[in-house]
């Protein structure tokens, strides 16, 4: 940290104060959820009707879903007059067909435009364009 010592840090992460968290809006939350937690391998921390969240192990970030009534999914690449991407998520794999491979058995789709050989850009069962890459 910053400007302070790391004394009181070894408080349980659930106690913490200092989270950060992405959250993905979807018209079905608990679907992205399930997508999301076999991609990343990580368990669904919380979930209601409205959304949750998965727990990603050491740290206090966390990846969130959330219902979105009134969803437009973006487009990749962007495209003028088109809900544009606004942020996307990157996941380090070992073997990246593999990981592709995977990705689509649990409903992602591969984006036409792919601008790099190490980077595969996926666009999630809500259309969220995210990477996996080695």
């Amino acid at each position: 940290m910053r400007g302070r010592e790391n004394k009181g840090l070894e408080t349980d992460r659930w106690e913490r104060k200092d989270w950060w968290g992405v959250t993905l809006e979807a018209p079905d939350p608990h679907a992205l959820l399930v997508f999301w937690s076999e991609v990343m391998g990580k368990p669904i921390w919380s979930e209601s009707e409205e959304g949750g969240s998965l727990d990603l192990g050491e740290g206090v970030g966390s990846l969130a879903v959330q219902r979105a009534a009134h969803y437009e999914p973006p487009v990749w690449p962007p495209e003028p007059g088109r809900q544009g991407m606004q942020m996307h998520l990157e996941v380090e794999v070992t073997d990246l067909d593999a990981a592709v491979d995977h990705a689509l058995e649990l409903g992602a789709r591969l984006a036409e435009h792919q601008p790099q050989e190490d980077v595969r850009v996926m666009l999630d069962p809500a259309g969220h364009p995210f990477c996996l890459y080695t």
